[in-house]
């Protein structure tokens, strides 16, 4: 029998006045000393806490291979909330936490370890009347995940009927590495949870700004009307980064820039910028519609011209001379591995038909950042010389995903004068000008989803699979392929540069 779900029966859900509170739970974070926790999850939990939307009972327990006591994975969790939090740290916010802080010592093969964290969680029933609710949060290589998901199965960690609460998972991306293995996966964990207890994470859906693009679109009578293929003549989605592997080489090397970010990240972003108009809000629906976007993908016939990946050499970035991708460490000499890839994709649907999406993302960029630009068709008819918009561009929409979080209108203007000429400006809305309070980091938004139980913002089995259809022919194209060469602080191989200029235009400069 399922749990009952508890509610103020003397609060309106429209209320927005009180911030909604999840029942008191565990969150188990598995690989909880690695980087993840230690740079995101610890100090998104701080921040949540320190923000008042953890409930009493709340506990956060770490399992890792470490032979800690509960005391020094609370001073590792005290250091990374310092150097982490977004919100101010003060010791008596982090003296309340502290106390709900737990650690457990063992390896992800071992039954014992297993053992002591379903005995564990019983005895949190009793200490802080968690009542059976677990999340579990998988922080740990995607090679771990069956081995993880068996030991729960066996140890009955996974049932909320045994528990007498909710029990629910979020995984990290990858989520697979090709559409067998997300299959194989997605039945596992189906298995092992039911499907609405899994939670597939993708950080760049709590954005603050990906969100956004719902009530651009849908809040506001401007932007709707011309979003479509009679006014859009293309739409560029950028992922940038400055960094190159660091200490990812293995993952890396493994996977590349298409898994790594193409299949999840820009191909998600690509789903919300097209998506057509949900009849709510609710998880349900808006993935029913960003579904139908991804099964209207279409590939391009010709992959040798529209589809190029790229790998960096040693070059300038920041005023540093930085290796090349296979100067990097661990790094083999002959790794064919892409760290940069540009794709042209379309939909076809009616508002979307031969409109191009332009995808692109790469390692060693000139700068870190995250954009969609919308761009706009040229005026059908411009009564004015040649010489007076020889300046003028396309009208854009730019969202603006990270960093500078906000939305930039690019249209022609009136040069200030006595002669007609006319050139770009642009119109700039950033969110930490226009409100008070500093964004939440994306994964206070999603963790907090996980405890609530709102499963908007994160992919289901269907996304995923549909994802891998689009991304495993390009891997399959690129198999016996080696990837162009770009200096590093450069804005990628010139062979990406060709692509748009094939079709008469060029990659925005963000």
């Amino acid at each position: 029998m399922a749990p009952t779900v508890r509610s103020n029966p003397l609060r309106d859900p429209r209320d927005r006045r009180l911030p909604r509170l999840p029942d008191a739970s565990a969150l188990v974070v598995f690989g909880a000393t690695g980087d993840l926790a230690r740079k995101k999850l610890i100090p998104a939990v701080y921040d949540l806490f320190d923000r008042g939307l953890l409930p009493p009972g709340f506990v956060l327990l770490g399992f890792a291979r470490r032979d800690w006591s509960d005391a020094e994975f609370v001073e590792f969790a005290r250091e990374s909330a310092e150097k982490g939090a977004r919100t101010p740290f003060r010791e008596e916010v982090w003296d309340r936490l502290a106390g709900s802080i737990r650690f457990l010592q063992g390896s992800f093969d071992d039954d014992a370890a297993f053992d002591r964290l379903a005995s564990t969680l019983e005895d949190l029933e009793r200490t802080h009347g968690i009542g059976g609710n677990a999340a579990f949060y998988l922080s740990i290589p995607p090679s771990a995940f069956p081995v993880v998901l068996k030991q729960m199965q066996r140890t009955n960690l996974a049932s909320a009927q045994e528990a007498g609460g909710w029990r629910r998972v979020v995984i990290e991306k990858p989520f697979g590495h090709d559409l067998v293995s997300a299959r194989e996966l997605n039945a596992l964990v189906d298995d092992v949870f039911t499907p609405s207890g899994v939670y597939r994470i993708d950080h760049y859906l709590g954005k603050e700004t990906v969100q956004n693009l719902f009530a651009l679109r849908f809040a506001n009578n401007l932007f709707e009307p011309i979003w479509n293929s009679q006014f859009v003549d293309s739409v560029q989605i950028t992922m940038a980064e400055d960094v190159g592997i660091g200490t990812r080489a293995g993952f890396y090397d493994e996977t590349g820039a298409a898994r790594d970010v193409l299949q999840n990240h820009l191909l998600q972003l690509l789903a919300l910028t097209a998506m057509e108009e949900p009849v709510s809000f609710g998880a349900e629906t808006i993935r029913t519609e960003k579904l139908k976007v991804l099964r209207a993908v279409s590939l391009p016939t010709d992959l040798a011209r529209y589809a190029v990946r790229g790998q960096y050499e040693q070059g300038w970035l920041a005023g540093e001379r930085v290796p090349g991708y296979l100067d990097e460490k661990d790094i083999p000499p002959d790794s064919r591995t892409e760290t940069f890839a540009a794709v042209r994709l379309g939909i076809e649907t009616r508002r979307w038909a031969g409109v191009p999406f332009y995808l692109r993302t790469g390692k060693r960029l000139p700068r870190r950042v995250t954009e969609i630009a919308i761009v706009f068709k040229k005026a059908p008819h411009l009564p004015f010389d040649q010489t007076d918009t020889a300046e003028l561009g396309n009208n854009q929409l730019v969202i603006r995903v990270q960093p500078d979080e906000g939305v930039t209108m690019k249209f022609g203007s009136k040069v200030p004068g006595s002669a007609m000429e006319v050139r770009d400006v642009a119109m700039d809305f950033l969110f930490g000008e226009a409100f008070t309070e500093a964004l939440p980091e994306a994964y206070e938004r999603l963790i907090l989803d996980v405890l609530l139980g709102d499963a908007t913002l994160f992919p289901n089995n269907a996304e995923v699979e549909e994802s891998w259809r689009i991304v495993d022919p390009l891997e399959e194209y690129w198999a016996n392929t080696t990837p162009h060469r770009y200096r590093a602080g450069s804005w990628g191989p010139a062979a990406a540069d060709e692509m748009l200029a094939a079709d008469g235009r060029r990659w925005r400069r963000p």
